[in-house]
């Protein structure tokens, strides 16, 4: 009865494991070829696309805000912000950061709810371009096999430089060029230290956080941000004291 027992589950053990692998070699064969990412800018992405339907089921007309930079285009500053704020360790991680990851597990698990995300600019880029805002364990899979395609086809600035084009900031407006002359009426190369941590702010919450306004959240990323481009010295105390008064 016992060797029985064991074969029945030593037969489920292995079905389970052929029907993973299946399932996992049907998804990666339908990966996008990112390759092209290497000379070629998307003229549109899955978000965008998502963001227009869902206005015209509501009966709502979306314009589409995006105009591309080059990566040189976009002030040191503002890049330095970004990465403090979504992916600290981008430029060391090859698409997934697996201690920021672990720890958002542990945290979620303890919560019993999503309260703590863990994707690194990569994986951002990899949803924003192909997939959607569905938090299912499905796309989850396909953002990190995307993600690690994406590093190995692309060097790193230039995903960052898609990834700033890309991103949302609010309705219909998508990238770093779009939402300096939406917001601030002028091209991202202008931004004062300020309208750059705005900016960045805005990022985590682009439909509920407009970055002109002194919201209660923009507030509170906007000191965090400051607070760490001043530990790492990316700005100075004078730099720090003039932009903070624009947050109180």
């Amino acid at each position: 009865m016992r060797s029985q027992l064991k074969k029945v589950v030593l037969a489920l053990a292995v079905g389970s494991f052929i029907l993973g692998i299946g399932y996992c070699s049907y998804i990666y064969l339908g990966l996008p070829n990112v390759a092209v990412l290497q000379s070629q800018n998307p003229r549109t992405t899955a978000l965008m696309v998502q963001r227009y339907r869902q206005a015209k089921k509501a009966g709502n007309d979306l314009i589409i805000r995006q105009q591309w930079v080059s990566f040189e285009g976009v002030p040191k500053l503002l890049k330095q912000a970004v990465r403090i704020s979504e992916d600290a360790g981008f430029y060391n991680h090859q698409g997934v950061d697996f201690s920021e990851l672990k720890a958002a597990i542990k945290i979620n698990w303890q919560k019993g709810a999503y309260v703590r995300g863990a994707s690194t600019i990569t994986q951002q880029l990899a949803k924003n371009l192909y997939l959607s805002t569905d938090k299912t364990i499905t796309r989850k899979i396909k953002e990190l096999l995307i993600a690690r395609r994406l590093e190995k086809s692309l060097d790193k600035n230039r995903i960052f430089q898609l990834y700033l084009n890309v991103i949302e900031f609010g309705p219909g407006v998508f990238g770093v060029q779009a939402a300096s002359h939406y917001f601030f009426q002028k091209s991202v190369g202008q931004l004062n230290l300020a309208e750059i941590v705005r900016l960045t702010a805005a990022i985590p919450k682009p439909l509920q956080v407009n970055a002109t306004r002194n919201s209660r959240w923009l507030k509170w990323k906007a000191r965090w941000i400051l607070d760490n481009l001043r530990k790492y010295k990316y700005i100075d105390q004078m730099q720090y004291r003039a932009a903070n008064a624009a947050f109180q």
